[in-house]
């Protein structure tokens, strides 16, 4: 690990102020400082904002709830009113990291995390992401993890979070904090960006930019939200691929539905087109596997990764019938054979 400079922030003006180009943030630091160690990022400057005041804590905000950036995600996850309102969101924090890990990291630093893609993680191998114009050994390599959807010639790594694809399928939003004091809001999309030829540009953050808080809008009464996870074992893993659902029925039919995938793309990926297809529709098994059918991405996936597009096909099926009455409750994760 190299030498940098440590500074704890106690408002939000001077972590604004420390920030640029050579700083990091941290927080919990469960992702971090890992990446220091092995020198994969080398900030010169580390701004500490655990002790600004109103970033931990989750208050109602009109009818949702505004969930403080600090939030620790075992705190997120055991909250009653994410358990009533927002089960998908729990379920996938729940599914996402061991207790330990859960109990540090926080809301803004999930959102935050880096891919686990093996070249970005191998100093001595060619990462855009990690040095850009370097090339992506990935291309050519070993991609059992690696994304399906939104990748380029550039990159081809998938995002890790599971709580990030529970925040998509529900509508959240993130709430950004300027230098300056200005604030905006962005959906999730708005704050992810895909690889394309940068693919070390993750977010529309500013350098001059934090996280302040995650807003969730009011909960879908009546609602069905469903999430699971596949993955190599039932232990604490990164997904192969992850599905969240969030279904509303209108008598026999399908009414408004959301559906947000994980371990397929460089941001939570939204299936709005399938959702649509949904809509309106009498659930048999026959419309679930046209409309799981309907998932194909733009460019062809790596070879090693292509195992991917049944295994999510098959994984929609399943939360779909579990969200629309028409199978028993599920657990919310499930090993990889259990879906295929």
């Amino acid at each position: 690990m190299r030498d940098f400079t440590y500074l704890r922030a106690t408002d939000a003006d001077a972590a604004a102020e420390a920030l640029g180009p050579e700083a990091s943030i941290i927080a919990g630091g469960t992702n971090l400082l890992d990446l220091m160690k092995l020198q994969i990022m080398t900030p010169e400057r580390l701004v500490d904002i655990t002790r600004i005041d109103g970033l931990s804590t989750i208050e109602e905000d009109g009818d949702g709830l505004r969930i403080g950036a600090l939030v620790s995600n075992a705190a997120l996850a055991a909250d009653s009113r994410i358990r009533a309102g927002y089960p998908v969101l729990s379920r996938a924090i729940l599914a996402g990291a061991s207790g330990q890990i859960r109990n540090k990291a926080t809301t803004g630093g999930n959102l935050l995390q880096r891919t686990r893609c093996p070249y970005f993680y191998d100093t001595a191998m060619a990462c855009n992401k990690r040095a850009p114009g370097t090339g992506c050994a990935a291309q050519e390599g070993a991609g059992r993890m690696l994304a399906v959807f939104g990748t380029s010639e550039h990159c081809l790594a998938a995002h890790p979070s599971d709580m990030a694809v529970g925040l998509r399928v529900l509508g959240a939003t993130v709430e950004v904090r300027a230098a300056d004091g200005a604030l905006r809001t962005l959906a999730l999309d708005e704050f992810y960006t895909l690889p394309g030829d940068r693919p070390d540009i993750e977010t529309t953050l500013a350098p001059d930019e934090i996280i302040t808080a995650v807003v969730l809008p009011a909960p879908r009464a009546g609602s069905v939200q469903a999430y699971r996870k596949v993955r190599d074992r039932a232990s604490y893993a990164f997904a192969l691929v992850s599905v969240a659902a969030v279904v509303e029925m209108d008598g026999d039919r399908i009414g408004k539905v959301d559906l947000a995938f994980g371990g397929v793309g460089p941001r939570p990926w939204a299936g709005d087109d399938v959702a649509a297809a949904l809509a309106g529709e009498t659930p048999d098994e026959a419309l679930f596997r046209r409309a799981a059918g309907a998932l194909e991405p733009d460019r062809a996936p790596h070879p090693d990764a292509a195992f991917k597009l049944p295994l999510l096909r098959r994984t929609l099926v399943a939360v779909l019938r579990e969200a629309t009455g028409l199978a028993e409750a599920s657990p919310g994760t499930d090993h990889a054979k259990d879906a295929a």
